[in-house]
């Protein structure tokens, strides 16, 4: 059986030392030993220094079964602890391998059982260890602020566990570090409120800290041990993210010793699925701690982390009940839905308090409403415009304007600002000028990693390095953000309000002018049409009275002219007739009654009885609907419908005017009303093209030349109009040469029953 290590002797530079695979490193820290056994409960690692801790090397234990090693008992313990409700990793197996006592990690790295032993410690650490804690919940109660929770922590962790030094470490958005709480030795040089660079802890190790919450290194020049496997597979590995022995990166054992650190134990504070800092503890020479101790500074990061959201809300509390109180003031004023409101509003000093901004901006129709301190209106306008093109939605918070938007980098009076669209072009901004910060990094966060004749290394200066930030503004809070979104929703509907008034007012306006106009030219027309009709008979009746002259001599030349005035003058007096007929057509649907449409017929077939007879016209009428109408307008739609067909009657063949109607109320639906009834009359005259079935309905439309066809061009649009005031319709289909059909339809009635 071939046996080989499985340590990762792969080089780190400086261009993948952000990704150093330091989850399989092959080998861990020698204060414990490590095995790994298959489902089978074959051995398959093993670390070199098993020897060490029992009398049993790591060639005599790879390969074989566990049981075979360590007896029948410690696997059915090892069994029964692995498939009990026990939590894993934060209560070890105690357990006897090979007559000594150990306390035993297990966790599953994919297929394999890692087993991590170290040798027992006192029990009597434990009752100290819970005596401390309850202390320590006792106090907490009294501390209010965030910061102090953090203070008695650090305060708490450095009593239960013996560390020199207990920081408080907190993430910024970038995974810059500060040391947001410490306690130390006395003679130690304090580190509280240094900020460290993010790349200190680089994207792997954080995202190791989210996996396993808990690091300890017990002796900083530790030599580390490989692990060992039965070589029968090419590139075996074993995944160590998990492992609480595992070896550290060789990097940041170095960061470490350039610290002067010994020993070092790190705890994960994790706030929704972020890593949002660590418990870090030092000590300046060797030391371990017991598991039991472990789960108590453990416990120190979870009440950090249970309490970050309620701590934060108390610090965040009276700033934020005056953002609210601002808010309520400035969305309780009843303002004019007019546009000058906004001249008003943009002076509330509650608008700036809302959010509390130096400065606001509105920009509504083009122009821009400002108070406090605001960028110059070209400013306004390039920051909304370069918002526009990369912003996803109608909101976009920035506090430092120079960095996302270089071409405004000296823009002066605003570094940061809150920008929310008001639908269009129109917007708010809310500003914030700059604030010039001090930012004591330990070192030169530019010089966090080193690279010199001697290789690779971290720096090792951790001078308090002052640098002095420019071009941010303060942060927006989130209380802050929230007041100035409910604020512009606000603002937004109230525009929309007011355009709509204001749309509603020009509408009204403009239906007062209509109506006024409407009236005016009903009065024109009818004293225009009533003049005209004297004049007009007058000269019918002097050609009349030429033409009985003149005719007595058939030769005279003139017959022929006065023949062509009184025609004329005939043709513009049924002109002007239909004219004041069609102009005396409302809306009469309120007035309507249930009228019977077989009588309607009857009186319009006998009024026209004597043109039919001239043309030798056959008309077919089935049984018609009663339907909601007006009668003499139904009247005048069925004369106007029948004279027509009449008039265009073909030469070839006698006219036949077919009257088809629904017996019963039926849906018929176009595409925005609904009907109950229709009645269709069908021709066999000279038809038209059903390119035209629209334009014949128009006033004064005519498909013929006055020669060929009298009329005034009013008739067909006389019946769309009466057809509209009865709230119903009118088609006609059409074939040149054929003939024609025109369609009436009525609106339900409400005591139709429809099929």
């Amino acid at each position: 059986m071939n046996i080989k290590d499985i340590v990762n002797r792969d080089l780190v530079t400086l261009t993948n030392c952000d990704q150093e695979p330091i989850h399989i490193p092959g080998k861990i820290q020698p204060h414990g030993f490590l095995l790994g056994l298959t489902n089978s409960w074959t051995i398959d690692y093993c670390t070199d220094n098993i020897s060490f801790f029992i009398n049993l090397s790591h060639i005599e234990a790879l390969g074989n079964k566990f049981e075979s090693v360590f007896g029948s008992r410690a696997q059915e313990l090892l069994f029964n602890y692995i498939n009990s409700d026990t939590v894993q990793d934060v209560f070890p197996l105690e357990i006897e391998l090979l007559d000594k006592k150990f306390q035993v990690n297990v966790h599953k790295s994919h297929d394999i059982y890692v087993l991590e032993a170290e040798p027992q410690f006192d029990r009597q650490i434990l009752g100290d260890v819970y005596t401390q804690t309850i202390q320590f919940v006792t106090q907490m109660n009294s501390t209010k602020s965030l910061k102090d929770l953090c203070a008695l922590v650090a305060e708490g962790t450095r009593e239960i566990t013996g560390y020199d030094r207990v920081m408080i470490y907190r993430f910024d958005e970038q995974y810059n570090g500060e040391v947001y709480a410490e306690s130390c030795r006395k003679d130690l040089e304090p580190f509280f409120g240094l900020h460290y660079p993010h790349t200190d802890i680089p994207v792997q190790a954080r995202e190791l800290y989210i996996r396993n919450q808990m690091r300890l290194i017990v002796d900083i020049n530790y030599e580390a041990v490989p692990i060992f496997t039965v070589d029968d597979k090419l590139d075996k590995n074993l995944d160590l993210s998990l492992s609480v022995l595992r070896s550290t990166s060789p990097i940041h054992v170095q960061y470490l010793k350039n610290m002067g650190v010994g020993a070092t134990l790190t705890i994960s504070l994790l706030h929704h699925g972020r890593l949002w800092g660590l418990i870090a503890c030092h000590h300046y020479s060797k030391k371990n701690i017991s598991p039991a101790v472990r789960l108590a500074a453990k416990l120190q990061g979870q009440f950090i982390t249970s309490q970050i959201d309620i701590r934060e809300s108390n610090d965040e509390n009276l700033d934020a009940r005056k953002t609210i109180e601002a808010l309520e003031h400035i969305t309780a004023i009843d303002l004019p839905l007019a546009e000058n409101s906004l001249e008003t509003v943009i002076e509330l000093p509650e608008l700036l308090a809302l959010c509390n901004a130096a400065g606001v901006s509105i920009l509504f129709r083009n122009k821009i409403y400002k108070n406090g301190l605001t960028p110059e209106d070209h400013h306004i306008v390039a920051f909304a415009a370069l918002v526009e093109q990369r912003k996803s939605d109608d909101f976009y918070v920035t506090r430092n304007v120079g960095d996302q938007f270089p071409e405004l980098e000296n823009s002066p009076d605003f570094a940061g600002a809150i920008y929310h669209s008001l639908g269009g072009s129109n917007h708010i901004i809310w500003y914030r000028p700059e604030t010039i910060s001090e930012i004591n990094w330990a070192g030169d966060p530019e010089k966090s990693i080193v690279k010199d004749q001697h290789g690779l290394h971290p720096r090792n200066s951790f001078n308090s390095w002052k640098q002095i930030v420019k071009g941010h503004s303060s942060i927006w809070k989130k209380y802050e953000l929230n007041s100035a979104a409910k604020f512009a929703h606000s603002l937004h509907k109230n525009l929309i309000m007011i355009l709509l008034s204001e749309e509603e007012e020009k509408y009204r306006r403009q239906s007062e002018v209509l109506r006024e106009t409407n009236s005016e030219l009903e009065n024109i027309n009818w004293i225009s049409t009533h003049d005209l009709q004297e004049p007009l008979r007058k000269i019918q009746m002097i050609t009349s009275k030429l033409l009985a002259d003149k005719r007595l001599s058939s030769s005279d030349p003139e017959i022929d002219s006065l023949e062509r005035v009184s025609k004329s003058a005939t043709r513009m007096r049924e002109l002007l007739q239909d004219i004041l007929k069609y102009t005396r057509i409302k809306n009469t649907r309120e007035a309507a009654e249930k009228i019977d449409l077989n009588l309607i017929f009857e009186s319009a077939a006998e009024e026209c009885s004597e043109l039919i007879e001239q043309k030798n016209a056959v008309i077919h009428c089935e049984q018609l609907p009663e339907v909601s109408a007006i009668g003499f307008l139904m009247k005048q739609l069925f004369l106007n419908i029948i004279q027509n067909s009449l008039k265009y009657a073909s030469l070839d063949r006698s006219p036949v005017i077919t009257i088809t109607a629904s017996q019963e109320p039926v849906i018929i639906k176009d595409r925005f009303n609904v009907y109950c009834h229709w009645v269709k009359f069908s021709d066999n005259g000279i038809g038209f093209d059903q390119m035209y079935s629209e334009s014949i309905f128009k006033v004064f439309t005519r498909l013929h030349n006055q020669q060929e066809y009298s009329g005034s061009g009013i008739g067909l649009a006389l019946c769309k109009k009466i057809m509209q005031s009865l709230g119903g319709s009118i088609s006609a289909e059409g074939a040149v040469g054929e003939g024609a059909s025109i369609t009436i339809y009525f609106p339900c009635d409400p005591d139709d029953t429809l099929i």
